[in-house]
């Protein structure tokens, strides 16, 4: 029962990091006019093109960061012959 609670929570926890696509604009738009610019204009278009490519050029850095080794090193085996 308690193994069941942690996982829950834990999904729960897990999911309430993400964001829809509708969430997403919206809280960039709210970035955008918190810098001050207005709806509806070139600069706001940039601002929030800004963010996008900067939010994708995040995203490819942390492709390329892994914190797992691609390469196994498996041990290989030599008997020892007797003399």
């Amino acid at each position: 029962m308690l193994l069941r609670t942690i996982t829950v929570i834990g999904l729960g926890l897990f999911l309430s990091g993400c964001m829809t696509v509708e969430q997403q604009r919206t809280a960039d738009e709210e970035k955008c006019r918190s810098y001050g610019f207005t709806r509806k204009n070139d600069a706001f278009a940039e601002c929030l093109q800004r963010l996008e490519l900067d939010r994708r050029a995040a995203a490819r850095e942390n492709r390329y960061v892994d914190p797992f080794p691609r390469v196994i090193y498996r041990p290989v085996y030599v008997p020892v012959q007797p003399k």
